[in-house]
């Protein structure tokens, strides 16, 4: 099975996949509203409206995980994420990402290296992974590179050119 097809609920309880987003290129992201790199919310937001007419979608998977620094309901975190950040991309319910309880998508993202060929636990709030239209992990970047960097934005374009 793809990690397209891994059952997903988004953050106002509907059930979809990956693959609902329509074949596109995908930033997904565990994110958190009390974390100090929550300000990576507005790089990730200038990410979708810069990208999304060339096929590339950001994704936020909210998780508690870290220091409890997403504590709030799926209205609260809609409503953060809305009114604070003016966040349009697709957010999902709350998962785990690490531990007995990771959520499928997240064991398959987790078995994916970042560019220093290191794989396993998510390390913090904001890790990303870019996912090909096609579902395979192209780039895994941690948690204290800003959604803007260079190297993104080059994984990023050269998802994109195919």
């Amino acid at each position: 099975m793809s990690i397209l097809d891994v059952e997903l609920r988004t953050l106002d309880g509907q059930t979809t996949t990956l693959s609902a987003l329509g074949g596109k290129a995908l930033l997904i992201v565990n994110v958190a509203s009390k974390c100090g790199l929550t300000p990576q919310y507005a790089g990730l937001e200038r990410l979708q409206e810069r990208y999304a007419e060339r096929g590339l979608t950001v994704v936020g998977f909210p998780c508690n995980q870290f220091m409890g620094q997403e504590p709030g309901s799926s209205e609260e975190i809609a409503t953060f994420c809305s009114t604070t950040y003016g966040v349009t991309f697709p957010m999902m319910e709350k998962i785990e990402v690490n531990g007995t309880d990771r959520h499928p998508l997240y064991a398959e993202l987790t078995a994916s290296a970042d560019a220093e060929g290191t794989a396993g636990d998510v390390q913090w709030n904001f890790e990303k992974f870019l996912v090909t239209a096609e579902g395979s992990v192209a780039a895994r970047i941690r948690p204290r590179t800003e959604p803007e960097d260079p190297a993104v934005i080059e994984a990023i374009e050269k998802a994109l050119a195919g």
